[in-house]
């Protein structure tokens, strides 16, 4: 296996301060007398996970050296802290998750696409990288042993209701017949919110693997719902001066490669494990004990996720505006179609 320098989790931190500090990203075109960056390099946003497996792979595979691009990893602390920069080319690409602030920011005249897909919820209840864990306490004296009993009461959720983990939840209530205005959320970051159950500050929460393993094992909470298949809030994004750029192409083929490296019941080879292991910080074990999503061979977007998306946001008030935007303006399959080429 080649190896390439891959960002870790510490890493991410130290960098994170730099951000603002970006200047343009290349488009896979030649560097400017002015000292532009090197012809293909392709800049990458990223919020650093094993939800965005399929880019680390295809980075370790040499898939992106095979197709002549150095991609440069910048990690971002969420998807929407990357949209002003991939609008104003300072990343080419962003794979993370979206957000109220998303269709925000589209709305508001930020220019970008989205081109592909990222991890895609299995929906079975005993392996779903994603749970809506609720208090064993609260489980075992009985106040809660449904969906719906969860009416009135505080859910952690990473980011907020406006985040990926916002819409994930609104997808495990309708379980239930509720959506996010019928709970109290609380925005709490994934590693805080076994504290959280553990005090009694919150009832719930949608911590993704290895978290939502770790309480269950730990007798803090039990997992009353999981996404269903095909559920999925994540994806890549390109620039609108990246999508015609000569690499696009290139850059999402690579990419598509990575994910086929990945198997659809979300058990990795080793190899895969040391890449995530090497990239994320985390010892192997712990990534090989969590569950995983799986992956469309080809990346395609998913428009019809982003339609519910808007939908659940725009009634929860997150969004800013009430006339829906057309998915369909915001959506190029034209890569993944590319990729299957």
């Amino acid at each position: 296996m080649r190896r390439r320098t891959l960002l870790s989790l510490a890493s991410a931190t130290a960098l994170g301060g730099a951000l603002a500090a970006c200047g343009p990203a290349v488009t896979g075109e030649d560097a400017d007398a002015d000292g532009g960056s090197a012809s293909g390099t392709v800049r990458v946003g990223h919020v650093p996970s094993s939800l965005f497996a399929p880019l680390y792979v295809a980075d370790a595979m040499g898939f992106f050296e095979d197709a002549g691009i150095t991609v440069e990893l910048t990690p971002l602390k969420s998807g929407q802290d990357g949209i002003p920069m991939l609008a104003n080319d300072q990343l080419d690409v962003m794979i993370a998750g979206f957000s109220a602030g998303m269709f925000n920011a589209l709305d508001q005249g930020l220019a970008f696409k989205v081109v592909g897909s990222m991890g895609i919820s299995p929906g079975d209840p005993e392996n779903s990288p994603t749970a809506l864990e609720v208090s064993q306490a609260l489980i075992d004296d009985g106040s809660v042993s449904s969906v719906e009993d969860l009416a009135g009461r505080t859910i952690g959720v990473a980011g907020g209701a406006g985040a990926t983990g916002g819409y994930l939840l609104a997808a495990m209530l309708e379980e239930g017949g509720l959506s996010l205005s019928d709970v109290e959320i609380s925005n709490l970051s994934t590693p805080d919110q076994e504290p959280a159950l553990t005090n009694g500050s919150i009832d719930a929460a949608t911590p993704s693997a290895p978290f939502s393993t770790a309480m269950e094992e730990a007798g803090v909470a039990s997992p009353l719902a999981v996404p269903a298949k095909g559920t999925t809030g994540t994806g890549v994004l390109y620039s609108e001066t990246f999508l015609g750029a000569e690499l696009a192409q290139a850059f999402f083929t690579a990419l598509a490669q990575g994910s086929q490296e990945l198997s659809d019941d979300g058990t990795q080879t080793d190899e895969v494990y040391q890449i995530l292991a090497d990239t994320l910080g985390q010892e192997i074990e712990v990534l090989k004990s969590a569950p995983m999503y799986s992956y469309l061979p080809d990346l395609a977007p998913q428009p019809e996720q982003l339609t519910n998306m808007q939908a659940v946001w725009i009634e929860a008030g997150q969004i800013t505006y009430t006339e829906p935007i057309d998915v369909a303006g915001v959506v190029d399959a034209s890569f993944a179609e590319g990729a299957n080429a």
